[in-house]
């Protein structure tokens, strides 16, 4: 993306006919060139300083379709926009990440004279019996910070918090919600600027729109939440699918998986593969001008996009298939 491209005069984009969004209230085009391409730009370095950084195979271990389930079923109770959500994953998973790092060195300093097999064992039924009792107030909590900090959204405080906890039978203090809301905050250093898809999809359709303003960039994103939930909860079967794809094998190797874990966390992959798909479903014959626009302004190749679509079109023809 270091040849982004941006057409420094704003055009006046055709008005689109009307689309019923309800709660999205996005409004395209107004955005300057100079704004755009340093929110573009800034996402990009973030983007590419994860992806350099990501931790080994475990990184994207919590983004099971079930806490992917639960997360958009918490937006859906408090009419929260889907953009809490995928913060909230993102920052659940690596909050899990260094949680269970610290969890494990604090238990093995406490360790003293026992066998290193049994301590292991220790070691691991408690952390289990840690997360499995406190899972559901991370997941709470993260839902609370990321509604913090996407400021156009409604806030999840710790009264409304405890509420849900107890709708789902879970029983849990107020000042617990707080302490679980800091321990996340300080485990991840108070970073919670973290990479989110759809904030990327919804960035680089803002940049489609100010260079080509004949593109339904309104339609577009519509599509582009659909096709990006489903992503998310098909994740690990389409990403599965992606590096049988790119690599030729249908049993990759440990190494060839081991690398592809980045892939994975791309989140500028993801957002230009979702609009290609929302392209392809809206009008097939000019997504391929889209995919072309989209590949000049990341500088990811047009090949790796239609790939990636492909392999995403596939997998809800299958999934429309199942339902017929």
């Amino acid at each position: 993306m270091d040849n982004l491209k941006l057409k420094p005069t704003l055009a006046k984009r055709p008005t689109s006919p009307s689309i019923n969004h309800q709660t999205i209230n996005i409004r395209y085009g107004e955005a300057s060139f100079e704004l755009l391409s340093d929110i573009l730009n800034t996402l990009n370095k973030q983007n590419k300083s994860h992806v350099r950084n990501v931790c080994g195979s475990v990184c994207g271990s919590f983004k099971d379709r079930r806490v992917v389930e639960h997360a958009f079923f918490i937006c859906e109770e408090f009419r929260l926009d889907p953009l809490v959500a995928y913060h909230a994953i993102e920052l659940l998973d690596r909050f899990m990440l260094k949680h269970i790092e610290n969890l494990l060195s604090q238990q093995q300093s406490e360790v003293c004279g026992a066998s290193v097999s049994a301590a292991k064992g220790t070691e691991e039924e408690l952390i289990f019996q840690i997360l499995r009792d406190k899972f559901c107030l991370f997941i709470i909590s993260s839902m609370q910070i990321a509604s913090k900090v996407t400021l156009h959204t409604n806030v999840i405080d710790n009264n409304s918090a405890l509420r849900y906890l107890q709708s789902v039978g879970t029983d849990c203090p107020k000042e617990k919600i707080l302490e679980s809301e800091l321990l996340i905050l300080k485990t991840l250093d108070f970073s919670v600027n973290v990479p989110n898809p759809l904030l990327y999809a919804e960035t680089l359709l803002e940049v489609l729109g100010h260079n080509n303003p004949a593109t339904a960039v309104a339609h577009l994103h519509h599509l582009c939440r659909y096709v990006l939930r489903f992503v998310y909860l098909q994740r690990e079967s389409i990403y599965s699918s992606l590096l049988i794809a790119v690599t030729g094998c249908l049993s990759p190797s440990t190494d060839q998986q081991a690398k592809f874990v980045s892939v994975t966390e791309d989140c500028m992959l993801l957002g230009v593969g979702v609009i290609a798909v929302a392209a392809f479903i809206y009008q097939i014959s000019t997504w391929e001008k889209v995919v072309e626009q989209l590949s000049l302004i990341t500088g990811i190749s047009a090949k790796s996009i239609m790939e990636f679509a492909h392999v995403i079109l596939v997998h809800i023809t299958k999934s429309k298939a199942k339902l017929s």
